[in-house]
């Protein structure tokens, strides 16, 4: 019965969301401002400017996606989307309120109740979304997931991805390929995983689930990417897939580079106390260089020196991947690289032209080398300029293995516009919020080096 009314219960937890938070802002700052309760022009403009940006937040931060991520996550994701929200209506209430009363002047109102707001507000959407979420997985019972794989594969990494997901689903069965009981199985099970499957292996089972109705995941091929890019044309009565080459227009690359040079200088500057904090205590720690240079591949394969704050002893800071508990990292280096205060001086980078804000992250060539002597569409990274933030930085971990991140790079460059590059960027601030995860290091360099 739930299944049938799931979607209009997705949307009332959209609604009560929303209308909650909006609802605490308005009450809170209504104290001192009375009109925000009733109809009025000063009114109006604050709840609309609230509910533009918290829609426009969502779509970039993720809303409440109640059933399809963890609680922590909505929570992390909405933490940004209210602070925003927050800020840009109360700087719009400060506006309206210039009156004779403060002789016409702009005055940035009570702060301190813009504090109050944004932590009723957290506190709220964590009991909302924790309630939520258990209430739907009450209703919605776990998929039972099949797992087809080839015999020799060690999809371990998979069923741990999969097995943090245990509220919605339970791997009950892995199969191999070739087994001929193979479509029974799939009849049995709500979902199919097909794991590192070729586009032709995966073809016909695709075809069957289809038919069947069943949920299907599976792993991409670099095929499937190109795709991301196509668009479909008509030969008369023919439908056709059109996928052209990919390459930055004139106006895209200006625009780009305007981008770059302005943000690069602003966050810069903005962030020059850190810049000399981190500096100090690098240098109070072992009295070493502040910054360390290192060569970096970028478009075209044109090498740089990527500037980043030291992180790692002098004496022993070889050119290997970091792996899991590194002890060539100092105690200063693990907390700059746990909120990944260590990349800022690319910004440097940035604004020389070397580097961009999003693209492709600056690989190590011995690792270009490497993974493209192993995976030769590696080089296809080097069509765009290398980036401080991208596609495999946000949505991958530092111990994603290197076919994984190509993925995420090669849908980047498919996808490209620029829209996606300020939504990008602007995700690069929930990452922050989980430097855990994100800078979760190899466990040793075999695991770095399997594609």
């Amino acid at each position: 019965m739930f299944q049938k009314f799931k979607r209009s219960y997705l949307l009332a937890c959209h609604a009560v969301c929303f209308l909650i938070n909006l609802a605490i802002f308005l009450v809170l700052f209504s104290l001192d401002n009375g009109y925000l309760l009733r109809p009025s022009r000063t009114a109006a403009i604050t709840i609309l400017a609230f509910s533009f940006v918290y829609v426009l937040t969502t779509r970039v931060y993720g809303g409440f996606d109640i059933g399809v991520k963890k609680s922590k996550p909505i929570i992390y994701s909405l933490s940004l989307c209210l602070l925003t929200s927050d800020l840009v209506a109360h700087l719009f209430l400060c506006i309206m309120n210039i009156t004779v009363v403060n002789n016409g002047q702009f005055v940035y109102e009570q702060p301190w109740m813009l504090v109050l707001a944004f932590v009723a507000q957290i506190a709220a959407t964590s009991l909302l979304t924790y309630g939520c979420n258990n209430l739907y997985f009450t209703f919605i019972p776990q998929q039972k997931c099949l797992l087809v794989r080839h015999s020799s594969d060690n999809i371990k990494k998979l069923r741990k991805s999969i097995a943090s997901y245990r509220k919605q689903f339970v791997v009950s069965q892995e199969i191999d390929l070739n087994d001929p009981q193979l479509l029974a199985a799939i009849d049995a099970h709500d979902c199919v995983f097909l794991c590192n499957l070729t586009s032709s292996e995966r073809v016909h089972i695709i075809e069957y689930c289809y038919a069947k109705r069943k949920h299907i995941y599976y792993t991409l091929e670099v095929s499937d990417f190109v795709s991301l890019g196509a668009r479909r044309i008509m030969f008369s009565d023919t439908s056709m897939m059109h996928c052209p080459p990919k390459g930055l227009h004139m106006e895209q690359r200006i625009i780009k580079r305007g981008f770059d040079i302005l943000v690069s200088a602003f966050v810069l500057l903005l962030s020059s106390p850190i810049f000399l904090l981190t500096a100090l205590a690098i240098k109070l720690e072992d009295g070493g260089h502040v910054f360390y240079r290192q060569p970096r591949a970028t478009y075209g394969g044109r090498v740089f020196h990527v500037i980043k704050f030291r992180s790692m002893r002098e004496a022993n800071s070889v050119n290997v991947s970091v792996t899991k508990n590194d002890d060539r990292i100092t105690k200063v280096g693990k907390f700059i690289r746990k909120f990944r205060i260590d990349e800022l001086p690319q910004l440097v980078n940035v604004l020389k032209g070397d580097m961009t804000l999003v693209g492709p992250r600056p690989e190590m060539l011995e690792n270009v080398e490497k993974y493209t002597d192993q995976l030769p569409e590696f080089s296809y990274r080097l069509w765009v300029k290398a980036g401080l933030t991208g596609m495999a930085q946000i949505y991958g971990k530092y111990n994603t293995s290197p076919k994984e991140k190509l993925a995420l790079d090669i849908a980047y460059i498919e996808q490209y516009s620029l829209l996606l590059d300020l939504r990008l960027f602007l995700r690069t601030l929930l990452v922050l919020f989980t430097p855990e995860e994100s800078t979760e290091a190899f466990d040793d360099e075999a695991e770095e080096l399997q594609l």
